[in-house]
């Protein structure tokens, strides 16, 4: 057990330098802290498994390669969070050049997006500009400025598509609302 125990566990900093210095007991502890938002922000861009899979795997890859360059411990979270976005983008391009036979389901088999709930039906009707903003404000608890500064935009757009989102997603909700 690790030094620098608090009320809700070892300090991100603390891991951070441990991960640093070459522990990788410390680097699996920060990623097991953050594999629930990293698998929340994959779902904002995916609804496959395979590629949600793919691209936290990549991102914990290139996390454990580069964190030795992180300046400051305590920009890991966004740090790491730019990272997965640019996994994610990457797949996104890398499958809108290919489609493997095996992306088109058997007759008669069911397809895993059946299974998502009314609320990830409702996130993934929206465009993926809003859904991406809307889950890392609200899902993450990331700021507005944080956000501008993770997706490479100005806070202004961030606050428009913030509303934009808000909206759309109450329309989508009171729509379906309206047919139950």
């Amino acid at each position: 057990m690790y030094p620098a125990e608090r009320k809700e566990g070892i300090s991100l900093k603390y891991l951070v330098i441990k991960a640093q210095q070459g522990d990788g007991q410390a680097f699996v502890r920060l990623m097991d802290m953050h594999k629930q938002s990293m698998y929340k922000i994959a779902r904002s861009y995916f609804t496959s498994d395979e590629d949600i899979a793919d691209a936290i795997q990549d991102t914990i890859e290139t996390c454990w390669k580069s964190i030795g360059h992180l300046a400051e411990a305590e920009y890991f979270r966004t740090w790491m969070t730019r990272i997965l976005i640019n996994k994610c983008i990457d797949i996104i391009r890398k499958n809108k050049r290919e489609h493997p036979v095996s992306d088109f389901p058997e007759y008669g088999e069911v397809s895993r997006e059946l299974d998502n709930s009314e609320f990830n039906e409702l996130m993934n009707s929206l465009d993926e500009k809003y859904r991406t903003i809307l889950l890392l404000y609200y899902g993450e608890g990331f700021k507005i400025s944080e956000i501008a500064q993770l997706l490479d935009m100005e806070e202004n757009t961030v606050k428009t598509r913030l509303s934009r989102g808000r909206s759309k997603f109450r329309e989508i909700w009171t729509s379906q609302e309206a047919f139950h």
